[in-house]
């Protein structure tokens, strides 16, 4: 027999964990379906400096005490990748490939995947020396050369760890001027090991078994460099290719929600960096998971007959 729960929330990084506890707490039975381990991208940040009130915490502490008080509030969480939904119907079906659950609402909470940098070498170099996460391969290029591409906080930040690592980090940004915090920016102008190329695009990775090069286009002059090691950090691209047809998306994919959260189905709502939105921080997606836990208590509340929802602060 299909599980019937009051929330379904796919994902399970900042914002599908914040509206679990907003619905655990609302009284709502909630399961939060989760490909890989709970925490999301953040999971493998070595140092979180912008949450109010958390300073200095590592993403795998911050991400582990979020998914306990998920937990202890009454919120399941399932290691498990949603494969298909049918959200038309008053309750909505979502598929895995270790059952079938049903729900009356569902918060798509999905987060986003790297972009790719799109170059030739790309592809067949990604685990052989292309990697999109600094904290979680870094180790393995210690007293190599390397390069993070990239000019926001991700790819300064990933630099700055490189740095401790590598004997010499390049820093290639398509701009002349970077997107990223300033006071990171003055720290890695202090740091003698790494070099900032600016006005420069990557146009092809090379190497045998591994990637031993890179060339690129600086300034519009074409330049070699020999690395071991490529991170690209250009941002997130929304992980919804599954919800084509079935939610109202954006030409760059986003799922089309405004601050209420709600999506163009009835009953189904959008939380964190998968929605439509001009900010994408945690703190953004710990709001949007509160605003949506709490809308879908208040849209059981008022579409089911017996299901008063107490609503909590």
């Amino acid at each position: 027999m299909t599980e019937l729960y009051d929330s379904i929330i796919t994902g399970g990084g900042t914002a599908g964990l914040t509206a679990a506890i907003y619905c655990a707490r609302n009284g709502l039975r909630t399961l939060v379906l989760e490909k890989s381990a709970p925490g999301g991208q953040i999971l493998n940040s070595p140092e979180i400096e912008n949450y109010p009130a958390l300073p200095h915490i590592s993403g795998f502490d911050y991400s582990m005490a979020l998914k306990n008080q998920a937990a202890s509030f009454g919120a399941e969480i399932k290691t498990q990748a949603v494969l298909s939904l049918s959200l038309s119907g008053q309750n909505k079906i979502i598929k895995t490939r270790r059952g079938e659950y049903e729900a009356k609402t569902v918060i798509l909470a999905n987060g986003g995947v790297p972009r790719k940098l799109g170059c030739p070498g790309e592809e067949k170099f990604i685990g052989r020396g292309v990697s999109y996460c600094a904290s979680c391969d870094g180790n393995f290029f210690k007293n190599k050369n390397t390069c993070v591409v990239g000019g926001g906080n991700t790819a300064l930040d990933d630099a700055l760890f490189l740095a401790n690592i590598c004997s010499q980090v390049y820093i290639i940004h398509r701009r002349n001027s970077f997107r990223g915090d300033g006071k990171t920016v003055a720290a890695l102008e202090k740091t003698p090991n790494v070099t900032f190329l600016m006005n420069s695009a990557v146009t092809e990775i090379r190497g045998g078994e591994s990637v031993e090069k890179i060339l690129i286009n600086q300034n519009g002059e074409a330049r070699e460099l020999n690395l071991s090691g490529v991170f690209a950090a250009v941002g997130q691209a929304p992980e919804t290719g599954f919800l084509a047809g079935l939610v109202a998306l954006d030409a760059h994919g986003y799922i089309q929600a405004g601050e209420d959260c709600k999506t163009s189905i009835k009953g189904v709502f959008a939380a964190g960096d998968a929605r439509t939105k001009p900010l994408r921080q945690l703190v953004t997606a710990a709001a949007d998971g509160a605003v949506a836990g709490v809308a879908a208590a208040e849209y059981i509340a008022k579409n089911w007959q017996g299901n008063a929802v107490q609503m909590g602060k």
